[in-house]
């Protein structure tokens, strides 16, 4: 059985080999994202992670396991996707300087015919921010491929005040949820870890 992730994303592999998954292949889903405008952030989160999943089992074999997410960032109800440029980006930290948001990341395990998908959600709390702050942190390059405009594991720490929930959610992998749901598919990595003496 080969694990496969549906990402090219570097933060999520990384999360992965914290877990104690360090041998898998990257398979990112190529089709484009299709999405209900009337789903929830929640809702929305989960489609297209299974989406992706979807998409690459359909290239894969039928024993492989496949881990695939999608995040969002959701404030006022808005879901806040990635920058389409560095106005954009702007437009989305002064909407959050000040404010709290709400990081959602569905989750989609799939082998064979075995199909698990949730979600998690993190509140995050971002300091009032200068435009000063704001056309710097834009300049860094940061904000241009991250859900809600910035990534909390980089420059973006710098930003948040504080969160509640998984931060390994705000990052883009729910890892405590991920491995419990695992587990399910008789992968405990817990069990595999090595002793420490």
């Amino acid at each position: 059985m080969a694990i496969i992730l549906a990402s090219q994303s570097p933060r999520r592999r990384e999360l992965l080999y914290q877990m104690g998954l360090t041998q898998f292949t990257i398979r990112p889903a190529l089709g484009e994202e299709i999405a209900d405008p009337g789903l929830t952030p929640a809702q929305l989160v989960e489609a297209l992670s299974r989406q992706k999943a979807e998409e690459v089992a359909g290239r894969s074999d039928p024993g492989d396991l496949i881990i695939a997410a999608d995040t969002v960032v959701s404030i006022d109800g808005q879901i806040l996707g990635k920058p389409r440029d560095e106005a954009h980006a702007k437009e989305m930290l002064s909407r959050l300087s000040g404010r709290e948001n709400t990081v959602y990341t569905g989750v989609t395990v799939r082998r064979g015919d075995q199909i698990l998908t949730q979600h998690e959600a993190s509140q995050v709390r971002f300091r009032p921010l200068s435009p000063a702050e704001i056309d710097a942190y834009v300049r860094s390059g940061e904000p241009m491929d991250k859900a809600g405009a910035y990534g909390i594991q980089g420059l973006g720490a710098l930003l948040v005040e504080g969160i509640e929930g998984d931060y390994c959610n705000v990052v883009g992998l729910p890892v405590c949820r991920l491995g419990r749901m695992l587990v399910e598919f008789g992968v405990d990595l817990l069990a595999g870890a090595p002793r420490e003496e």
